[in-house]
Parts: structure tokens; C-alpha cells; sequence
């Protein structure tokens, strides 16, 4: 912390909700004509405490369903704990559901002036501030037409333009830096460096993790309710790794201690039937494309990361293994392996097989099982990535499939440096002024 005054300290602080079997149930109980609990209680948020100091950009971090949300609409206002208290001394704009207040039937201009009063500027600051919306939301002659005929992207574009250009003293943003097309995000993501510059104070969720250890200077990890770590991003990141793959047990801190990268602990060496399978670990796309004969099958996967833990988390420059397990269904002439990894557009970034790594794979026989893992650097930018796996090989002098999972698992690098393209160099640079 910067060791200046907290402007947001949040002490304790629950949220919880009743959901009842039956909307009656709610009906009765608030008429006070029953006095039964007829509900269960869910805590969205339970017993959570941090501080955010003036200048600070802290992020906060976890899965669907955490309480990240919850949390920001609390420190905003639109929501009220149930239990402890939050404090927050300064002007707050809040990046929480873009466009909530805009009147569909008003002009670009007349949103800008509606929503500029529901937080508090007079006409004359709204004027003052007016050129810069219209210049940041960049939507042309649609700003003087109803807001009905926009497209998604421009009324995202309004709204940011609108939330962003009212020189808050803290900025606190859900999700919100990623609206628009490629253009208008950088144009976000300068913005948002120049509040760190100028020393507003930031708090934001977001699932890019890479914008979290390239922007915040500490973060907060939610866990169903619970706030399991503060601290370094990095730090963080590595812990919200082990919670996706449900190696985090609560109060550790840590993973599985009982975790030592052995088969047993991986899923190994276990029949991929038997509920022990790598790919468990994983979010497996549902809309993945599977095609081939089935020679020789995949039946498990994953990817893990230096420390052999499974994950689709890397950082960027670290060691990363892809492993796969493949059992013949007859026999099958020296197979091929090999996986790509492919960006969102499609687009193979990078990949290798068993044949360009000159290791030779002999014929398996039916029922005969192979695992093999490939280990890299992985040194692409930050960003999302597919994974995509294959088994080949010639039988009677032709090329066949046997089994292909094309874009089966998502990763993500994480990068707190990219250069330009997919591909991080890793150059040096030395300037060396004349005297």
C-alpha cells in the first residue's frame, strides 16, 4: 500500500440474499403473516475487509460467481451490505453497466446531459467536458440522433465516453475496458494510464489477467464470498490458478499440499473412465470440432504449468507442458502426435508434432497406450489462445486422420510487457547517447 489515508476501506463486510422455494413465501413473510423460514440464505459476500489508498489501482480477481461484482456495487452504492461497513471519501465514477441511465428515445448529446445531471455536474461543467465525450465516443453525426438507432458498439462507445471524461477521483470498472472494436479499447486502455499517471485511485474487475499485472499495483482475490489473498498481483494470479483447477483449499492459501506431480495426482496412468481424468481440470469447449477413424484415440489431455500443476494459465516466458494420452483401438503404424495453438481468429500462432521433434514413435498394438507431453517456453503475447490435438500417421502408403479435438481447451498468457505480433522476440535494447 502507498501508506497514504485509505480513500475506500471496506471492514467486514457481508452480503447475503434469501431465496425462497416459492415467490409466496416472500410475499407472506414481507405482509409479516408468516413467521416460518421458508428460505435459505446465500452469501454473496461474507466477512470481506481491505483498504484502497489514495493513487493505488488494486484489482479484483475470481470466478463467476465470487462476489467481484457484488462488491464494486456495494462501494458504489447501488447496493447495501447486510452486515459491516464501507467508507469511501472521494468522487466516484463508476464503469458498472454502461448505458443503465440512458433514455432510449434522446439524442447522443441529450444522454449526455441527462446522465451528466443524475451525477451531480451542472450544465455549465457538462459543457465544459461536452467536446471531450464527443471526441473520445468518436460515433460522428450519431451523436445528435436518438440512441435507439445506435449500433451496440456505438452505444458502448457513448457510454465509456460519457463514464470516463467527468474527472472522478476514484474510478472503480467492471469489465469495461474490453467494449468496443480493437481502435477504440487502446484508446480506453490510454485512458486509463493516464488516471494512473495523473494519480487517481482505480479499482477494477476484470478476467483479464494480464490487465491485472500490468496495471494494478495489488489484488484482491474473492473466492465464493471469501477474500483469500491480498497482495501482489502476481502472487494472486498464481493462487486464482490453483482455485480454477479446485487445488486451492480454503485458509491455505496454497494448493494440495498432497500434490507432487506424480500420476497419481495428475490422473495418469488411470483409465480415462474413471473419473481421475486430466482433462477435469479444464473447461472443455463445448462446441469443440472432433473428427477422425479412431484408430487411435486421444482420451485425455491437459496442460500444466512449471511447477507441473494443471492449468490454462501461463505466464508469459515460462515453461509450459502440453500432454496428451492416446490408446489404440487396432493396431496403427507409427502415429504422429502433435498440437497448435490458435488465436480467436483462428489463426495458428504455433505448434509441433512428434515427427518434427524427431522422436520416433513405434506401432501400437490394440489396447496399447502412449502419453506424451510436450514442453516449451511460452513466449506468445499476452492474450486468449486454443489449443487444438492430433493423432496421424500412413497406413498402406496414405495419410490418415485417426482422431483430431480442434480448439478443445481455451489458455491464457498472461503479460505484463508485449511487443508487437503473436510472438515476443525477447530483445534488448540499448540506447547510447553521443557525447
Amino acid at each position: 500500500m502507498s501508506g497514504n489515508e485509505p480513500v475506500i476501506r471496506v471492514t467486514d463486510v457481508t452480503k447475503s440474499y434469501r431465496l425462497y422455494k416459492r415467490q409466496r413465501d416472500r410475499l407472506w413473510e414481507s405482509l409479516g403473516l408468516d413467521f416460518r423460514k421458508n428460505y435459505k440464505e446465500k452469501h454473496a459476500l461474507n466477512g470481506v475487509s481491505f483498504e484502497v489508498s489514495k493513487g493505488e489501482t488494486v484489482g479484483i480477481i475470481g470466478t463467476n460467481g465470487s462476489g467481484k461484482s457484488t462488491m464494486l456495487k456495494l462501494i458504489t452504492g447501488v447496493l447495501t451490505p447486510t452486515a459491516g461497513k464501507i467508507e469511501v471519501n472521494g468522487r466516484i465514477s463508476a464503469l458498472l453497466e454502461l448505458g443503465a441511465g440512458f433514455n432510449m428515445e434522446y439524442t447522443g448529446i441529450e444522454n449526455i446531459y441527462l446522465n451528466g445531471t443524475m451525477i451531480g455536474f451542472t450544465r455549465e461543467e457538462i459543457d465544459q467536458r461536452l467536446q471531450s465525450i464527443i471526441d473520445f465516443a468518436d460515433i460522428g453525426d450519431y451523436i445528435n440522433q436518438p440512441v435507439k438507432s445506435y449500433s451496440s458498439g456505438m452505444f458502448v462507445r457513448l457510454a465509456f465516453a460519457v463514464a470516463i471524461n467527468i474527472d472522478p477521483e476514484i474510478l472503480i470498472v467492471d469489465e469495461a475496458l474490453s467494449v468496443g472494436d480493437v481502435f477504440f479499447q487502446s484508446k480506453c486502455y490510454r485512458k486509463f494510464e493516464d488516471f494512473k499517471r495523473e494519480g487517481k485511485t482505480i479499482l477494477f474487475v476484470s478476467h483479464d489477467l494480464s490487465a491485472i499485472s500490468r496495471y494494478c499495483d495489488r489484488a484482491v482475490l474473492l473466492n465464493q464470498g471469501d477474500k483469500v489473498y491480498e497482495g501482489t498481483p502476481k502472487e494472486a494470479i498464481d493462487i486464482y490458478k490453483k482455485v480454477l483447477v479446485d487445488q486451492f483449499h480454503k485458509g491455505s492459501g496454497t494448493a494440495d499440499a498432497s500434490g507432487d506431480g506424480t500420476e497419481a495426482d495428475t490422473g495418469a496412468g488411470n483409465d480415462a473412465s474413471s473419473g481421475n481424468r486430466w482433462r477435469d481440470h479444464f473447461p472443455v469447449n463445448p462446441s469443440l470440432v472432433e473428427y477422425g477413424e479412431k484408430n487411435a484415440e486421444i482420451i485425455d489431455y491437459g496442460l500444466y504449468d512449471e511447477k507441473n500443476l494443471p492449468t490454462s494459465n501461463f505466464i508469459k516466458g515460462s515453461r509450459f507442458t502440453v500432454k496428451m494420452k492416446i490408446r489404440a483401438r487396432e493396431d496403427v503404424l507409427e502415429p504422429i502426435f502433435a498440437f497448435t495453438i490458435k488465436n480467436l481468429k483462428g489463426i495458428e500462432i504455433c505448434g509441433t508434432n512428434t515427427t518434427m521433434e524427431k522422436v520416433p514413435v513405434a506401432t501400437m498394438h490394440e489396447g496399447d497406450e502412449h502419453i506424451v507431453t510436450f514442453t516449451q517456453n511460452i513466449d506468445l503475447q499476452g492474450g486468449e489462445y486454443l489449443l487444438s490435438l492430433g493423432c496421424t500417421g500412413y497406413q498402406d502408403g496414405m495419410f490418415r486422420v485417426f482422431h483430431r479435438l480442434y480448439d478443445v481447451i481455451s489458455l491464457t498468457v498472461v503479460s505484463s510487457r508485449d511487443t508487437v505480433g503473436f510472438y515476443d522476440m525477447n530483445s534488448t535494447c540499448v540506447l547510447d547517447p553521443k557525447e
